[in-house]
């Protein structure tokens, strides 16, 4: 990834299981100038057991009473992942996947070999799909809704863990692995902590992007923001927190049924906040406090310098009653106001003349 944000169009299941749509959504965030577009791997009945129900907010906007049910009605399988990421090959646009099973993980690793895998809220716990993929020496993308920081130091040891053995070694009985601290000297360059309220759409009293900054200070390790808010103002604000990168869900129509659509961005809106994100990233700057080359010509309009307060006739002591500060071309500046009391002047001065040494 670049010095800049890195931004990523979360398609997810958008595409309602349809692959013309899958190809369109990329197309879609690649107009609308995202860095990559986001899908979802899994294999339903691996994912969730018969007579789960689905959660409110997908309750809300699909009407499915059963998870299973719903899934298998949006799931892409993964031949049909290969032919998106071809597909994202040659437009142009970098190809990204979550997986949630083990099954999912091993063939983003392995057949698709993918070079960074993004880690869902929901799985962050999920120790052994975890351990299988910083064991395949993949980088991650970890969201972290829902978790408390002993949620995250958990989740870190175990990528640790599988960062550091190759798959071949036999792994640490888990009870030892979760009490070994996080080698961060491996983590800092293989994974990035996304802030993430899980709620859809997220209210804006629960966005919390100083989270952010906990996060930062806690694992020192790169941050972001997987934001679920309506509206483009949370994404473009935690750029300016540090965020160095932006997950948001898109979508081609927010009408759409399904449980994502209402709570993503549509392409225009996408696209605003892409030029939003780069506006705020030249607003930031270099970081240095000194005079922007734009502003010195009004330097030399607005800044005031040292002139007569009234007529001086030369060898008489300057004082505060015959000296003032005033807008000038040139001259002294007022920060030597004090230096030229009680000096004789050197030559004779009308009324607003500069003062010279």
């Amino acid at each position: 990834m670049s010095n800049s944000c890195f931004i990523i169009a979360e398609a997810g299941v958008n595409h309602n299981g349809e692959m013309e749509t899958a190809f369109e959504l990329a197309q879609a965030a690649l107009d609308a100038g995202a860095d990559a577009v986001k899908y979802q791997l899994f294999i339903p009945e691996a994912l969730v057991l018969d007579g789960t129900p689905t959660a409110d907010y997908q309750q809300r906007n699909t009407g499915q009473q059963s998870q299973l049910q719903l899934l298998q009605r949006l799931a892409l399988h993964s031949e049909q992942h290969a032919q998106v990421k071809q597909y994202c090959e040659h437009i142009g646009i970098q190809y990204m996947c979550s997986p949630f099973d083990n099954n999912s993980a091993d063939y983003l690793c392995n057949v698709l070999q993918l070079d960074t895998i993004k880690i869902g809220s929901g799985e962050l716990s999920n120790g052994p799909m975890l351990l299988q993929i910083a064991q395949s020496g993949k980088n991650t993308v970890l969201s972290t809704g829902m978790s408390t920081v002993a949620d995250i130091r958990c989740a870190l040891n175990i990528l640790a863990h599988g960062y550091s053995r190759p798959k071949s070694e036999n792994p640490l009985p888990y009870t030892q692995l979760l009490a070994t601290p996080p080698d961060l000297s491996i983590l800092r360059n293989k994974v990035v902590l996304l802030h993430c309220t899980t709620e859809y759409p997220c209210p804006e009293t629960s966005v919390n992007l100083l989270a952010m900054r906990d996060l930062a200070q806690q694992f020192e390790l790169p941050v972001g923001l997987s934001d679920h808010s309506e509206g483009i103002l949370a994404s473009t604000s935690a750029v300016s927190l540090g965020a160095c990168v932006i997950e948001k869900h898109f979508t081609l129509d927010k009408n759409q049924n399904g449980p994502d659509h209402c709570a993503s961005l549509n392409p225009a809106e996408f696209s605003a906040l892409v030029k939003g994100i780069r506006s705020v990233e030249r607003m930031l700057g270099n970081g240095v406090k000194q005079p922007d080359p734009v502003e010195l010509q009004n330097k030399k309009v607005v800044r005031k310098h040292i002139v007569a307060a009234c007529d001086i006739k030369q060898g008489e002591l300057f004082t505060e009653h015959n000296l003032t500060c005033k807008r000038t071309p040139s001259g002294i500046s007022p920060f030597s106001f004090w230096e030229l009391l009680g000096k004789p002047a050197g030559k004779d001065y009308a009324i607003n003349e500069e003062i010279r040494f």
